[in-house]
């Protein structure tokens, strides 16, 4: 049977996905690589900070994981593809969303998850783990703006076979 947390959990991870379709193939592709790589730095930090004892994840879902799963592999991992889809191209409006949305994650959504018993602060203050958060999207920005400089420049260079043609003459 379904208790409330193993709702809340279920939603957490099911509920962002049926958004997919309405980001779009292209867009998804297209900021596959940074949302990955969020969910990357966002484990290994989890991993940290359970072991610093910073804050306590009791997830039903995946209760002998080290990293809140349900968190990372929805809310998330689309949420990051959403805010890049939506924001991407203009960096202040990226940053007021991210302060925003994480300000609403760490201090609304936390504080209801502390209620519930699926998450809770101990030795780190939520304006912290807000400020790590902040920090993140700044160096997923620039990941991502990295990402596409490479794509840009491969793009723009001719097929190896056009300069090796060019080279013999």
């Amino acid at each position: 049977m379904l208790n409330k947390r193993m709702i809340i959990s279920l939603s957490v991870l099911i509920f962002p996905w049926l958004t997919v379709p309405f980001i779009g193939v292209k867009s998804f592709v297209r900021f596959l690589p940074v949302a990955t790589f969020a969910n990357l730095v966002i484990s290994i930090f989890t991993i940290i900070a359970n072991r610093k004892k910073w804050f306590k994840n009791n997830n039903p879902l995946f209760s002998n994981a080290p990293i809140d799963l349900t968190y990372i592999l929805g809310a998330h991992f689309i949420g990051t593809l959403w805010i890049f889809k939506l924001t991407y191209g203009s960096f202040r409006k990226f940053l007021i969303t991210n302060i925003v949305l994480d300000w609403i994650n760490i201090f609304l959504f936390g504080g209801f998850l502390k209620k519930v018993g699926i998450f809770k602060l101990k030795r780190m203050s939520p304006s912290m783990y807000w400020c790590i958060t902040v920090i993140l999207a700044v160096v997923l920005y620039g990941y991502q703006y990295i990402i596409e400089k490479v794509i840009r420049q491969t793009n723009s260079k001719p097929p190896l076979h056009v300069v090796q043609s060019e080279q013999r003459f």
